[in-house]
């Protein structure tokens, strides 16, 4: 019976041990972002989770997937827990407890949605056990690519592997300029397959190769990154701005209140007055700074202030389609008239618009005592400003690097980013800030951080923070940039590793078939 029972105790350990590994093992590649930021666990966290799948397989348990799923809520879970932040929503009348459920369905689904793409990689990689470790490492890595390609091109996404690197590891972000995420991806994921593969092949007389290959690649990207990292700037004095930003500070519990707007206006005309008089050449406020439609923007004090001063000022207000509205960028000119307008086309499902709303539309009516709604704007809109074109963001929209790759490939000349984060909590300030810096590597352009709340911040095209503001702060600031028209490979063809590395995966894969087919 002791015999009996130690079996049945050593088969579960067997069986969940797989799944405890593969969740510490993503929460070790949780933790390589804000707000720990160990980014030199990217190099190696993803090992575990790719030799247990392929150990999983060849003893024939059938749950890759699981795994992969497993390893994705460890890593999603601790990188956007971040979002746990929106509790209480206080702010939006909603009481405690419908608040926390709200919090909970909302984190666990975000990360869920991530443990998919993790999941389908397992179970892609399930089936690739007979193949020899280098084409794995292959077809893994343009595998994981490819999924990662998939996703960002929808509505949700944010923890890329390629943002774990930012933004401490700037001399590897910097490979970026080569084809944009897919590049730092692509070597995280390819060294801890072959970090994988010399666990896997220990016993093997060529078990030192996959090491000693991990060891060339990270070296040699680094070194690439470095000659990318240590090149002049070399900017133009005639191609300067003096840009000044507001951070307005104004907690969401009061934003739609009169207390909150009364601090908006005053914030916002008296740090705009303050800027214009150190001779500033435009400022920028945040995402919504101002919570008014584009007709009533004109009867501002802010405005008024801008036909006395005649200093350029981008504020975040919105704009009006039909029935429905848009979170949008407006450039006022100094005459205070409101001469350009970019609208945010990538909405926060659920938080900033429904999915499927024409589907259930009629119900939403029914639920809803508001007769707008938010929609997206669209997505090839050109910025002119009197200080040239510009490359905008607005809030979720750094996640999504085509929007700026886009934009400076028609000619945006430097980044103006605007951003309310104040919904969640520090650590998903500096994530933002992070996806922010990687965005002006990509592009190799000067970007300009405006938030409510923090962290607003100038940043130089090597990805160098020149200033940060403070948290929960009220500030404002002013630096020197410059107008770039460089356009680096990425900004020229875009994201072109990811489906190279498909196809050379695919003619490997046949290849090998041949081979293996002529020798038997």
């Amino acid at each position: 019976m002791l015999k009996t029972l130690n079996k049945k105790q050593g088969e579960r350990l067997s069986f969940f041990l797989p799944f405890g590994l593969s969740f510490l093992s993503g929460i070790a590649m949780g933790i390589t972002v804000a707000p720990v930021g160990a980014w030199f666990f990217a190099w190696f966290a993803l090992a575990p989770l790719w030799v247990l799948v392929v150990k999983s397989t060849r003893k024939k348990i059938s749950h890759p997937i699981l795994l992969g799923f497993t390893w994705a809520i460890g890593y999603h879970g601790v990188a956007l827990a971040w979002i746990t932040g929106i509790h209480p929503m206080d702010w939006l009348g909603v009481p405690w407890w419908p608040s926390l459920a709200i919090t909970l369905f909302c984190w666990t689904f975000i990360s869920c949605w991530g443990g998919i793409l993790v999941g389908l990689w397992a179970g892609l990689m399930a089936r690739l056990t007979q193949q020899k470790p280098v084409l794995r490492v292959l077809m893994g890595t343009a595998l994981w690519c490819a999924l990662e390609s998939l996703w960002s091109a929808g509505p949700l996404w944010w923890s890329s592997l390629a943002y774990t690197q930012s933004p401490q590891n700037l001399v590897i972000l910097h490979l970026g300029q080569i084809s944009g995420t897919t590049t730092i991806t692509a070597l995280i994921v390819a060294i801890n397959g072959l970090i994988a593969e010399f666990w896997i092949n220990r016993h093997s007389r060529k078990k030192l190769s996959y090491l000693a290959a991990a060891c060339v690649i990270f070296i040699i990207s680094h070194l690439i990154g470095f000659y990318l990292y240590t090149q002049p700037l070399q900017d133009n004095p005639s191609t300067a701005l003096k840009i000044g930003i507001i951070q307005g500070n104004i907690p969401n519990k009061i934003k739609l209140l009169p207390e909150g707007l009364r601090r908006a206006i005053t914030g916002y005309t008296e740090g705009y007055e303050k800027l214009a008089t150190q001779g500033v050449d435009g400022i920028l406020t945040p995402e919504g700074a101002l919570p008014f439609f584009q007709r009533d923007l004109k009867n501002t004090p802010l405005l008024a202030a801008v036909r006395e001063k005649g200093v350029i000022v981008w504020v975040g207000a919105f704009g009006e389609r039909g029935k429905s509205y848009t979170n949008s960028l407006f450039t006022v000119a100094g005459n205070g008239e409101i001469i350009s307008r970019y609208d945010k086309s990538k909405l926060v499902p659920l938080g900033e618009y429904i999915p499927f709303e024409q589907i259930i539309g009629g119900l939403i009516q029914r639920l809803s005592p508001l007769d707008e709604h938010q929609v997206h704007g669209a997505s090839n809109q050109i910025f002119d400003t009197p200080l040239g074109r510009v490359i905008v963001g607005i809030c979720y929209e750094s996640a999504f690097p085509e929007i700026f790759r886009r934009q400076a490939a028609a000619g945006g000349q430097f980044i103006l980013s605007s951003s309310n984060d104040a919904h969640y909590t520090a650590a998903m300030s500096a994530q933002h800030h992070a996806q922010d810096i990687m965005r002006a590597i990509e592009t190799d352009r000067w970007a300009v951080r405006a938030t409510n709340t923090g962290y607003s911040a100038f940043v130089n095209p090597h990805g160098k923070t020149l200033w940060i503001s403070g948290y929960n702060t009220y500030e404002t600031h002013t630096e020197t940039i410059y107008r770039r028209p460089t356009q680096t490979l990425y900004v020229r063809w875009g994201d072109w590793l990811m489906p190279l590395l498909l196809i050379a995966s695919t003619l490997a894969w046949v290849a090998a078939r041949t081979i293996s087919d002529e020798q038997t």
